[in-house]
């Protein structure tokens, strides 16, 4: 099974999707958490996670190493259900291996980020434990975004990563529904998903008759309101 999280900072939204069966846990991050309006990072990432006990993953935004292992054992103490959220390298291109190793080290649950490559995933493998919680987000969209097929990463990375049944698999930067039934027969143990595409997600089942006069019904009423006229 393919558990879905939901891409999102908004606090409003936060609660309305908590509530649905669908959503697992949550994923943020710096940005996200900019365009939602937070001021203060600590306290809106510790108001999230009291509306929730689902999963939430906040991240780490310090760009020099031992600043991010600091970062990272300041966000694990603010709650039970928070994942330490930390990018592969910092801004500069620098291997974050070391703080991964450490924050795994003092059992902290991780969820390593911006990864792209099945190499990047089994250089995470070789600084974590095999007890610890570990979500590696791969991302999809934007890979494919830039002319990469993402699917032989997420096959090498999920066949290498198999031992480790501390780990999981997270299809990141989802660009359309069909994304999670892809994430899905891949053996993605999660895929993480803005609020839109959710609620597509919701509506799967239309037979190909049902798309079609949705389709063509669109159209008729949008060209009504222009007036168009032949």
């Amino acid at each position: 099974m393919t558990k879905i999280f939901c891409d999102i900072a908004d606090i409003k939204l936060i609660k309305k999707f908590r509530k649905k069966k669908i959503v697992k846990g949550f994923t943020t991050n710096p940005s996200l958490m900019r365009k939602a309006g937070a001021k203060n990072y600590s306290d809106y990432s510790k108001e999230i996670l009291k509306i929730t006990n689902k999963p939430v993953s906040c991240e780490v935004f310090a760009d020099e190493i031992q600043d991010m292992i600091l970062q990272g054992n300041k966000i694990s103490k603010w709650g039970k259900n928070v994942y330490v959220k930390v990018p592969i390298t910092n801004s500069k291109g620098k291997s974050t291996r070391k703080v991964i190793k450490e924050l795994n080290k003092n059992r902290i649950k991780l969820n390593i980020t911006a990864v792209y490559s099945a190499k990047q995933t089994s250089q995470i493998l070789k600084n974590i434990n095999k007890k610890t919680k570990v979500i590696i987000s791969i991302f999809a969209g934007r890979m494919a975004d830039s002319g990469k097929d993402p699917i032989p990463e997420f096959k090498e990375s999920i066949k290498i990563s198999k031992k480790f049944k501390n780990v999981e698999i997270l299809w990141a930067s989802t660009r359309e529904p069909y994304n999670y039934l892809q994430a899905k027969q891949l053996g993605c143990q999660i895929i993480t998903i803005p609020p839109s595409i959710i609620e597509k997600i919701e509506k799967f089942g239309s037979s190909y008759q049902k798309l079609t006069t949705d389709t063509v019904k669109g159209f008729l009423v949008d060209t009504k309101k222009s007036k168009f006229r032949i």
